[in-house]
């Protein structure tokens, strides 16, 4: 599998964000899917035990968005339209997580993109489906300083 690029200071997956989730993404290109496995630290449940729900739906969002950046398109930034998360079980925290992202449709100025989290035994605990847009140019020069730390790190 091939590694996508990490960022310095995104929440997800910001290498230098002291309290970020430090996610590494992986092309699967044989299932067309984007894939990541991770621990949610207890630091970030909403219940004992239980991941908080907004943790869950940024997983998701960021997992689901990099399915764009398939087949080495690291540079196809994307800007989250609307999203809708189903919750169908607590996701749990200190447990070997795995979140896979895929595009659903793509056409013209917009993308479907999907994604789920699953437990060790395959099991969902939440899903999603979401249209992602272009990034407005106003946020792409605002990127560029970024963009030396957006790259390939060593696992």
């Amino acid at each position: 599998m091939c590694k996508q690029p990490n960022s310095r200071m995104c929440f997800l997956c910001g290498l230098q964000n002291p309290v970020g989730l430090k996610l590494a993404f992986y092309d699967d290109p044989e299932n067309r899917q984007v894939r990541t496995e991770f621990v949610i630290p207890a630091e970030y449940q909403g219940y004992p035990g239980v991941a908080h729900g907004g943790i869950v739906a940024a997983i998701l969002d960021e997992t689901a968005g990099r399915a764009v950046m398939l087949d080495g398109k690291h540079d196809n930034l994307f800007a989250t339209m609307r999203i809708t998360v189903r919750y169908r079980r607590p996701t749990p925290t200190k447990t070997p997580l795995i979140a896979l992202g895929w595009v659903e449709k793509e056409g013209g100025m917009t993308t479907k993109v999907a994604g789920e989290i699953r437990l060790p035994d395959d099991t969902v605990t939440a899903e999603c489906e979401a249209l992602l847009g272009p990034v407005p140019e106003e946020f792409q020069a605002g990127w560029e300083p970024e963009r030396p730390y957006w790259k390939v790190y060593d696992d």
